[in-house]
């Protein structure tokens, strides 16, 4: 994959450079630009989909799960940059001095990433249509078409707030996701994508699903999200979740334990009574004249 995406490149300047090429040069590039472009609904989202993977174990190490980081894919013109992105098999530089190791170049890492995750806020993100706007700057292809260039196993378009519904694009689903099959992309959900809170779509060859779940996130509010999930489309949990799970499931063992010994205390009080009720007959047989110890055990 990299010798592919490198070599219109690389072939252009082989004629001119004789000596060997140990680093490619990157110093042109635009990797950290500092701009704010997330609203509060992006930036959590992005959030939900990156913690469960790092706290969940759901998934083996090493992986990178990342948002709003530049996916370079050649080495002349601008990265894309997708809301979200999971690579599995590769892990982060441990130096983060050098610029070669602040982004995801394709050709560092050996790989493209495995899905990558857009999630749409409004109506000029490009994610499967060119927007106007991107048309007047000269833009030919929108990220879709980008992803599949490159070959990005799983491209997956989240529009929470139907932003992008026209039949060319969503056409009214929640969520779609495609797949690359013989290098294009071929649409894994159905053809009515997913329109319901619940429903699920499975990747095999990363062992995880995404759902539509409604709910509180680091809020009280009751919000749409999208979130990874097991193949019976269970939720895989945050950390915070998790944690909570566990201190309800000590509180639910705490519980138990207190009503087993108030059991306990229970029979014990039980028996005491008993034995007090009996050492009172027997005192009271005696003082008839009657000894316990003679009467005999009834049949």
């Amino acid at each position: 994959m990299t010798q592919q995406l490198l070599n219109t490149e690389v072939d252009a300047e082989a004629s001119e450079v004789e000596e060997i090429i140990t680093e490619l040069d990157i110093s042109h590039l635009v990797i950290e630009d500092d701009t704010p472009v997330d609203n509060f609904q992006s930036a959590q989202q992005q959030r939900l989909l990156i913690d469960p993977l790092y706290s969940s174990q759901a998934i083996p190490l090493p992986f990178i799960a990342e948002a709003n980081v530049g996916l370079f894919y050649r080495l002349k013109g601008e990265p894309i940059v997708p809301d979200m992105l999971l690579s599995l098999g590769v892990q982060r530089a441990e130096d983060f001095s050098q610029r070669r190791y602040r982004s995801y170049f394709v050709w560092e890492f050996g790989k493209v990433p495995d899905v990558c995750i857009e999630v749409v806020s409004n109506s000029e993100g490009d994610e499967l249509t060119l927007s106007q706007r991107s048309q007047q700057k000269g833009k030919t292809r929108c990220k879709k078409d980008i992803y599949a260039q490159i070959g990005v196993p799983y491209y997956v378009v989240f529009d929470p707030l139907r932003q992008i519904q026209s039949k060319t694009e969503m056409n009214q689903a929640l969520l779609r996701v495609w797949t690359v099959v013989s290098g294009q992309y071929v649409e894994l959900t159905a053809a009515e994508g997913i329109t319901e809170i619940g429903q699920s779509v499975w990747f095999d060859t990363i062992g995880l699903g995404l759902t539509l779940w409604s709910g509180p996130f680091e809020e009280t509010v009751t919000r749409l999200w999208l979130r990874w999930c097991d193949r019976q489309g269970q939720v895989i949990l945050t950390g915070a979740e998790g944690q909570d799970m566990e201190r309800q499931r000590a509180d639910q063992e705490r519980q138990r334990a207190d009503q087993e010994r108030q059991r306990a205390d229970q029979e014990r009080q039980r028996a005491e009574l008993t034995q007090q009720r009996l050492e009172q007959l027997e005192d009271f047989m005696r003082s008839q004249g009657i000894d316990p110890n003679q009467i005999p055990d009834l049949p």
